[in-house]
């Protein structure tokens, strides 16, 4: 197809000139393409250019009479009279012997042909397509209409009244057509189309999906063209397969279409399966692809993938040895990184090859091996690359560890884990482990991906007693309100959110139950950080706490006075100003743009039912909520000065310098929860971490979630700002 892309980028440019210049060379050939012929004009025949077209497209005719296939024949004449504004007598005479000579049986052809305009030789555009419509109006048939009513039943026909009626997939009730009007929006569907099936037999439909996914995706295919996976989902789900079960059917159907030959599947996510021509065996489809000679990483890549959904293909000793030959060669390339040189060796092994002293003294040899595995792209090979480096090298337990935090995939974590969680190395593990807890901020992911696994019924890992899920709980809120402010990690906030509202607050619950009330109070007022945290959850967290400890209760309605000091909200004068602007913005900015939107919200009728009415009466909760909060708060805030500082022992205003178990230097500044920054370890004088050194002199040691911690120094914040 020559010709088809210059024809397609003039008509994309609106250029008739050059597009007319083209066509008027193309008509003086001598070798008619049929499928050419019939792409150039369906693209002409959605565009501007269609219109004025119209007198020019008849020069085609000498060319279409040396086509031999029929269905070639018959597309392109549609096509011309599709186009065609001259209405003129020799193509008024080329119609009339064209439908003769195919319909020369039909009882009602002279009928049809007065219909279409032909037999009085009337305006006749669109004729032939206009008589295959008629001739496809018999009951029982099926038609697509084009305006959005979906497919149709034809229920009665009637030449008499010139009129079809028809019912329709998404109108209800039996639609009356004219003849007149199915031209313009109808097109015939054959009884064995995907959306006559889909509509007059959906049942045996879904019967066929189920017993063979791959048959039905070609069905599709073949009928609707190209199309991605979502594509694929809006016309199967809940109208072929149930939306319940569509997760599930699509994994098998997956797995199915990529072995099937006819089916191209896509390379990305976005792109769509396409069905072949003829059938194209997946050794070819992949030396096809090598042929392109792609980069080292795809390459590995493609054949992992490759030989992971068609291992039967090693059956095949000449293909085998072919593409074994391939990645020899790339083996020998100087260029190759050590991540890629090991990946080889595992495809080289999986077809058959005897590589183990070359793959143990790689292993052996590798330098920085944690970068070399995180640098691979395929999980499975970085499992392989780790047991080999188990099997071969002492220092495998450090490597491990330091992994676990450091890759991204759950996977691979998933399996680091179990190999560390073994009697030999459980205490290293328990270590690290630790340093989540101390850190929580520093291995978000990681962070939340271990305390799912805690959680779990009978788990036998580190921290997963009662204990542990009460500080990997504590760490949680923190996080949450820490990510909240990070847009980047949104959607993690939104795992944490949703793992604690789970199952009607299950997780709280079991923690509350094993909790003391001073560790409840704890997260309590974590909770009451967390922008996540409607009203309504706090409402519900303080119920669950007072089942467990119905003293707190009490001390919720009643609050017992306390002493002058505990009375004392510290700040900087930073944090002050800028809790103090934030009052003024929510009571001026956000409390009357809310307003608004309740008043617009109202103004939408049915406030039963109105979502975006209840969401503004929510909002307008909480912003009162945090305006009375920080109201509070902000009449106990005294600024923090440097007179109020002692250095003499640890306290408001100080920055402690501590040496842990391992002589690591670790400092912190202790200040009021406004200025709470973790990433900075800047830390509240309310927290659990700053109540465990609070009064200790330099020399003293505390100890926090397990770890001793020795006191070095002690400084003055405000010296260190100046």
């Amino acid at each position: 197809m020559t010709y088809l892309k210059d024809f397609r980028e003039r008509i994309q440019n609106n250029d008739y000139p050059g597009f007319l210049k083209i066509w008027e060379e193309y008509c003086y050939g001598d070798q008619p393409d049929g499928e050419e012929i019939i792409a150039i004009l369906e693209s002409v025949r959605g565009s501007e250019l269609a219109k004025s077209f119209g007198v020019h497209v008849e020069r085609i005719l000498p060319l279409w009479r040396e086509l031999k296939d029929p269905s070639h024949i018959q597309g392109v004449l549609r096509l011309i009279f599709d186009l065609q504004t001259t209405n003129s007598e020799s193509l008024a005479d080329l119609g009339n012997e064209y439908l003769k000579n195919q319909y020369s049986e039909d009882p009602l052809l002279g009928e049809k042909l007065k219909l279409i305009g032909l037999r009085g030789r009337e305006k006749f555009q669109s004729a032939i397509r206009n008589f295959e419509l008629l001739t496809h109006f018999k009951k029982g048939n099926f038609v697509f209409h084009t305006a959005g009513w979906g497919t149709g039943e034809l229920i009665d026909v009637s030449l008499v009244r010139e009129e079809v009626s028809i019912e329709f997939e998404y109108v209800l009730g039996i639609q009356h057509f004219s003849f007149e009007k199915s031209f313009k929006t109808l097109l015939p569907l054959p009884k064995d189309h995907f959306y006559s099936r889909r509509f007059g037999n959906p049942d045996s439909l879904e019967k066929e999906g189920r017993a063979n996914p791959g048959e039905l995706i070609r069905l599709l295919l073949r009928d609707l063209g190209p199309k991605t996976a979502a594509e694929i989902k809006e016309e199967l789900c809940d109208l072929v397969i149930p939306t319940d079960e569509w997760n599930r059917w699509w994994q098998a159907a997956r797995a199915k279409i990529k072995k099937d030959t006819m089916i191209q599947s896509p390379k990305e996510l976005k792109d769509p399966f396409k069905l072949r021509t003829e059938e194209v065996p997946h050794e070819v489809a992949l030396h096809k692809a090598l042929e392109a000679k792609p980069s080292v990483q795809a390459t590995i890549q493609m054949v992992y993938t490759f030989l992971r959904d068609f291992p039967e293909t090693l059956k095949n000793l000449e293909f085998r040895t072919s593409l074994a030959a391939r990645m020899k060669e790339i083996t020998t390339q100087e260029t190759l990184s050590d991540a890629q040189q090991l990946q080889m060796f595992f495809i080289l092994e999986d077809l058959h090859i005897q590589v183990g002293a070359e793959l143990s003294n790689a292993i052996q040899k590798l330098q920085s091996v944690p970068d070399i595995i995180r640098s691979m792209d395929i999980v499975g090979f970085q499992k392989r690359a780790l047991q080999h480096i188990r099997k071969l090298r002492k220092d495998w337990k450090e490597i491990y560890i330091d992994l676990l935090f450091s890759v991204d995939s759950n996977l691979l974590r998933d399996f680091l884990l179990a190999e560390l969680d073994t009697s030999e190395t459980k205490t290293d593990l328990k270590q690290k482990l630790n340093t989540l807890l101390i850190h929580p901020l520093s291995y978000p992911e990681v962070f939340v991906w271990y305390f799912q696994k805690i959680i779990l019924p009978k788990c036998k890992l580190p921290f997963a007693d009662h204990e542990g899920h009460n500080d990997f709980f504590e760490g949680l809120l923190i996080l949450l309100d820490h990510l909240e402010k990070k847009p980047q990690h949104r959607d993690l906030a939104k795992k944490i959110f949703g793992l604690i509202v789970a199952n009607r607050y299950k997780i709280v619950r079991d923690i509350f139950q094993h909790a003391s009330q001073d560790e409840i109070k704890e997260y309590l007022l974590l909770a009451t950080k967390c922008n996540s945290m409607a009203d309504h959850d706090i409402k519900i967290l303080h119920s669950l706490a007072e089942v467990v400890h119905p003293s707190l209760a009490r001390l919720r309605k009643d609050k017992d006075q306390p002493s002058a000091e505990e009375n004392i909200l510290w700040a900087t004068q930073e944090s002050y100003r800028t809790t103090q602007q934030k009052i003024q913005h929510i009571a001026t900015v956000e409390t009357v743009q809310n307003a608004k939107e309740i008043e617009t919200a109202r103004a939408h009728g049915d406030l039963r039912e109105n979502a975006e009415f209840k969401a503004a009466l929510e909002k307008r909760d909480r912003l009162q909520s945090e305006l009375k909060s920080l109201s509070d708060q902000l009449a106990k805030a005294r600024i923090l000065s440097a007179e109020d500082v002692n250095i003499e022992e640890v306290g408001i205003g100080t920055i402690v310098h501590c040496q842990d178990s391992k002589g690591e230097h670790i400092q912190f500044t202790l200040l009021g929860p406004w200025d709470a920054n973790p990433e900075e370890r800047v830390v509240s004088i309310q927290s659990k971490l700053a109540q465990a050194m609070k009064g200790r002199a330099i020399n003293e040691k505390f100890e926090f979630q397990g770890e001793k911690f020795t006191i070095i120094d002690i400084d003055n914040y405000f010296d260190q700002k100046r």
